[in-house]
């Protein structure tokens, strides 16, 4: 039987896309990828599907890159469509799926195909990927066109879309085409609606240490009143949409509003909103005649159509990922909105009509805002995108045509937590457990937790930890098992929600029977996914505590888990204020461990050794066991070679730097000399920068080291004869001839060079010498093979400088007159002869250099 094809005339009605869709079949004949550029509002999302089924052969699927998104285009269209929703077109996204195998299309989120990817990377069965939204940038959107790519080379009929609503066409026209031909690019402008725009900036900052301010949520929820009742006595049919930057301040404004208007419906639209609550929202008024205002965050920037908008209301600020390189950690930090982004927002009020945004900070605020989001892919944790590229084949991401590689330093952080998860192998290829962490839709360090915590404590135990911190729920006073402890009693809004996606998670790990304990498993069951975030309290007093977590980073938490002595954090993050206790970091979400339960989950990160540090000169040892960075026990020793001794001295130097030692003029001297033969020649000379010499210290100081770890003085080391262990051979023979302590001067003298600084890439050796043992000299010598000029510091008989060159025969020439015209009557006893080429060098006064 023959699925019929789409009434493309009734789906397009009224939708201005409609206009481009004989430039979209004309693109599709000339190429099986294509990106449209469309404004917001225009239909894209709803008639490109329908246009591209009835040319392939097989589904097609259309990403979001949101759920609510997703569920609610699927109804529109098949809606429009006049079939039952799953039957023609259907939706899949995390924990809810209604398609059936007669679906023609499928909306899915871009997280939710990636891992069918890993399942099935030829993509059986489905003509063509449409990729919407490609111009929010985010991380799961940017990795499926680099995957995408290589699924084209294999399947030269597979038809791929990109969808944006911006005028950034052209890079994604070149990642999906070649380098020699991009791909076809279909661009449609339309008339917009009329757009008015105010604005209200408030009085007192946006922003504090703490966050969004609360004078700030007072000044928008004031705004969005009287801003709306403006526009309902015009039009009382309109609504308002109101974007603020997160879940915390949707639901502080949605308060403040209902309390200075009983008359609105008000609304609030967040992640944290069950889907049958988000549809509620976005399906209109219903049978309601009160004016809604909706309170959201970027939930509804992009992709959905809240009909009946006429207003907007925009806080100009936004919540994204941030990664804090120096403390490893990410979290999300509120900031200016982009420009592009507020334009977006904005155009939420003129998708039916004209509208009005009212912007709640000044013209000059708006100006100074970034032009564009950053991409996700610069700013977020790389962990689930490693894993996934590594499952894939193409570590890294190499070989893939990605809008925007993978940055280097967080790409290595990831690579570092797969490697303690096991997940990857030494080539960075996935192993079958990482293969199997890959398939359970959440973060591999969460998905660890989910194994090995079922066989720890319990299936059910590990899913319903493991579904709280996978999701976005708020944990009151950062404690973790509390908040548990409130969702199984069903005490919270959140509780179905919750209760759904543990469900959901459980059936990963079932038949994975686990052992029963007295002890509250959550602790544990955070440390399994978390282990470098196992902390200790190392001070507390009225304003909280202080943490230090294994990862070394130091974090401050209030409230009732400040006493304890252990906790297993899941969320740390940066911050300032009181809670964070001076640290710059506050922990956001954690349950208490015992020490042994820490010990259990953390193994790879205990050590019991001999740790050293120079005081004095001398080396000191302590035996210590430590849970990464926590000490957890030290005690005073007397270091040993043969007990870690030489190992423990090795890390303290590498620690402290080689200032713990005393440089004599001999080994200072040869090191600047290596230092400049490296510097001009390298291979075969060692580099003897710090970081070089501490990287390879067993290369050049291995005995040294253990002298110093039988008790020989710092100050007694030779390091000069260390040094002499990197000189290479055959080429050593030649270190005197490249680069000679000293230099012989016309007078007979060898007057010895100094030469640069270690770290100075530019400066030239100096020879320090009186004005008179270089007359006649016009050739000034060079070193290093005749690369490096020598710079001469032209002395008085008495030894002060007076003139600094690097080319003798100029300074003869020219200088030297004024030189000599004012040093003769200061040094009447030593030669300035006029003629200083016909002279003869001398060290000595002109009567002792006359023999007389």
């Amino acid at each position: 039987m023959t699925t019929a094809p789409f009434d493309l005339s009734r789906i397009g009605r009224g939708l201005a896309f409609a206009e481009a869709s004989d430039d979209l079949n004309a693109a599709l004949d000339r190429s099986t990828a294509v990106v449209i550029s469309s404004p917001p509002g225009t239909g894209k999302t709803t008639l490109v599907p329908p246009i591209v089924a009835g040319r392939v052969a097989g589904r097609v699927i259309v990403t979001q890159p949101r759920r609510v998104a997703a569920r609610a285009a699927a109804r529109r269209l098949a809606h429009l469509d006049g079939s039952a929703l799953g039957s023609r077109v259907g939706f899949t996204v995390r924990g809810e799926r209604q398609v059936e195998r007669s679906a023609l299309i499928e909306f899915i989120t871009a997280g939710v195909l990636l891992r069918r990817l890993l399942d099935d990377p030829g993509l059986e069965g489905v003509g063509a990927v449409v990729i919407d939204e490609v111009h929010e940038r985010a991380l799961e959107t940017d990795l499926l066109i680099g995957l995408l790519g290589e699924v084209r080379e294999l399947r030269d009929d597979l038809v791929v879309v990109a969808m944006s609503a911006t005028l950034d066409t052209d890079l994604f026209a070149a990642v999906l085409g070649t380098d020699a031909s991009p791909t076809p690019v279909v661009a449609q402008t339309v008339p917009a609606h009329p757009l008015e725009v105010r604005w209200a900036p408030s009085a007192t900052p946006r922003l504090d240490e703490r966050g969004v301010t609360r004078a700030f949520l007072d000044h928008v929820a004031r705004t969005a009143v009287d801003a709306h009742r403006g526009v309902v006595r015009a039009d009382p049919t309109a609504d308002a949409l109101v974007f603020v930057p997160g879940a915390r301040e949707v639901s502080e404004i949605a308060r403040r509003i209902r309390d200075l208007a009983a008359e609105f419906d008000v609304r609030e639209l967040h992640g944290q909103i069950s889907a049958a609550e988000q549809d509620a929202v976005i399906s209109g008024r219903g049978g309601s005649k009160a004016a809604r205002i909706i309170v959201t965050t970027s939930l509804a920037e992009s992709s959905l159509t809240v009909p009946g908008v006429r207003l907007v209301v925009d806080t100009c600020l936004s919540r994204a990922p941030q990664r804090d390189a120096a403390r490893g950690m990410n979290g999300l930090v509120t900031g200016p909105t982009s420009r592009a982004s507020a334009t977006q927002r904005a155009g939420r009020a003129t998708r039916e009509g004209p509208g009005v945004v009212v912007r709640c900070v000044d013209e000059r605020s708006f100006a100074a805002a970034p032009a564009r989001p950053v991409p996700e892919i610069a700013t977020a944790d790389l962990t689930d995108a490693a894993l996934l590229l590594a499952c894939w084949g193409a570590p890294g991401g190499a070989g893939l045509r990605l809008v925007d590689p993978l940055p280097a330093d967080s790409l290595s952080d990831a690579v570092d937590v797969l490697h303690g998860l096991g997940a990857i192998d030494a080539e960075g290829r996935a192993t079958a457990e990482g293969r199997r962490l890959a398939r359970i839709p959440t973060d591999p360090r969460l998905a660890r937790a989910l194994r090995d915590g079922a066989s720890i404590a319990s299936a059910r135990a590990a899913a319903e930890v493991v579904a709280l911190l996978s999701s976005d729920l708020r944990i009151a006073d950062a404690d973790a098992a509390a908040t548990l402890s409130t969702l199984r009693n069903g005490r919270s809004p959140d509780a179905r929600r919750w209760e759904q996606e543990a469900r959901r998670l459980s059936t990963f790990v079932q038949g994975r029977a686990g052992v029963r304990t007295e002890d509250d498993p959550t602790g544990l069951l955070i440390a399994l996914a978390f282990p470098e975030r196992i902390a200790r309290r190392v001070d507390h007093s009225t304003a909280g505590a202080v943490f230090l977590l294994a990862s070394g980073t130091r974090a401050g938490i209030s409230g009732p888990l400040a006493g304890a002595e252990w906790l297993a954090v899941a969320d740390v993050a940066r911050a300032q204020g009181r809670a964070a206790a001076g640290t710059g970091a506050i922990i956001r979400s954690a349950a208490t461990i015992s020490e042994r339960q820490a010990e259990q989950a953390a193994t790879h990160l205990v050590t019991d050794r001999v740790e050293a540090r120079f005081s004095d000169g001398r080396v000191m040892a302590r035996r210590e066991r430590r849970i990464g960075a926590i000490i957890r026990s030290s005690v005073p020793i007397r270091v040993q070679a043969d007990d870690g001794g030489s190992d423990a001295v090795r890390r303290a130097v590498q620690e402290q730097g080689l200032g713990v030692f005393t440089w004599s003029e001999a080994a200072d001297g040869l090191r600047r000399r290596l230092a400049l033969l490296h510097r001009e020649l390298d291979s075969p000379w060692p580099d003897v920068a710090d970081t070089a010499l501490l990287d390879t210290l067993d290369a050049w100081l291995g005995p040294e080291l253990l002298a110093l770890a039988t008790g020989t003085p710092a100050a007694r080391i030779d390091l000069a004869t260390a040094l002499r262990r990197l000189l290479p051979w055959p080429a050593a023979k030649d270190l005197d001839a490249l680069v000679p302590e000293r230099l012989e001067v016309p007078s007979g003298s060898r007057i010895r060079l100094a030469y640069p600084p270690v770290d100075d890439a530019t400066a030239r050796p100096v020879v320090a010498v009186k004005l008179q043992e270089c007359f006649g000299w016009a050739e000034t010598p060079r070193l290093v093979g005749e690369r490096v000029p020598v710079l001469f510091h032209l002395l008085s008989p008495g030894g002060h400088p007076l003139a600094v060159t690097g080319d003798l025969a100029s300074f003869w020439a020219g200088p030297y007159a004024q030189v000599r015209a004012e040093m003769r009557g200061r040094y009447p006893k030593h030669p300035w002869p006029e003629d200083p080429w016909s002279a003869a060098p001398t060290r000595h006064t002109k009567r002792r250099a006359a023999g007389t």
